[in-house]
């Protein structure tokens, strides 16, 4: 009989030491379960946190840089303006008074005028097309590819012996029309450069629309430079902070002796 409830006793002690082992395990698994949970549930706050951080300095960069543009296409207005209002008037002041010269002088001294008549009219063209290039309201009422095509057959007069622009794909219109000018400006910026620096002869822009973007190249054949060790100047920064305003993807190729290309992969949508 006693050995009997020895071994019940000894049951029930085996019993609730498996219950409390069982009750442990439960415990230790809802309380690592929570420690997941909240740590899993910290980590997503703590990373929406950082998106959101990313992403107002993100919005809080592109507000300073279309501050900029702005700013610049502002200016460059006012210069339109004032190389057409004022140097254009002065221009045209100085062709009708030399032209009434020319009129009273005699004939010898007429010819040696005509060359200084011809350079004055070409300057006062020149500028009138500058102008144009430098407003906004111009460029949009043109279009885009108007535009591109004026500044190189102006490009052209002035020291090259060859400036074309191809258009390839069917064209499809801007929904944002100001994409437009910001585009203008950067490949103004790369045609500014090929003239101040490359030495070049040749000028080619193309257009290549495609369903969903639109793919600009621009392509000069000068002296080129080396794109690893040259100094990122005002310039490119500023074509690549106007590419980030219209969500373009922006690639400048450069090669001594084999010239400079630019790529922009603009998109649609």
């Amino acid at each position: 009989m006693c050995v009997i409830l020895q071994t019940t006793e000894q049951l029930a002690s085996t019993a609730s030491e498996r219950y409390l082992l069982v009750y442990m395990i439960a415990v230790l698994v809802i309380i690592t379960s929570l420690v997941i949970v909240f740590f899993v549930v910290f980590l997503k706050r703590k990373n929406k946190l950082l998106l959101d951080k990313i992403a107002q300095e993100q919005a809080f960069e592109k507000e300073i840089v279309l501050a900029q543009t702005e700013t610049q296409e502002q200016t460059l207005k006012n210069i339109g303006w004032e190389l057409h209002d004022n140097v254009g008037q002065l221009l045209s002041f100085a062709s009708m008074q030399l032209s009434i010269l020319k009129m009273q002088a005699d004939e010898d001294l007429r010819n040696k005028f005509k060359d200084t008549s011809d350079a004055l009219s070409q300057s006062l063209h020149e500028v009138r097309q500058l102008s144009r290039t430098l407003n906004n309201e111009v460029v949009l009422n043109i279009g885009f590819e108007k535009s591109i095509d004026n500044e190189l057959k102006r490009l052209k007069k002035m020291k090259f012996a060859k400036a074309e622009l191809i258009v390839l794909g069917a064209k499809k219109p801007f929904e944002n029309r100001q994409h437009e000018i910001i585009l203008f400006r950067i490949l103004q910026e790369f045609l500014s450069n090929s003239v101040k620096y490359s030495e070049a002869e040749n000028l080619n822009i193309t257009l290549n629309y495609k369903p969903d973007n639109l793919i600009i190249t621009a392509k000069d054949n000068g002296k080129g430079f080396n794109i690893n060790t040259v100094q990122k100047g005002a310039g490119l920064l500023n074509m690549q902070s106007r590419a980030k305003l219209v969500n373009a993807q922006l690639h400048l190729q450069a090669e001594v002796g084999k010239g400079v290309e630019l790529t922009i992969n603009y998109p649609f949508e």
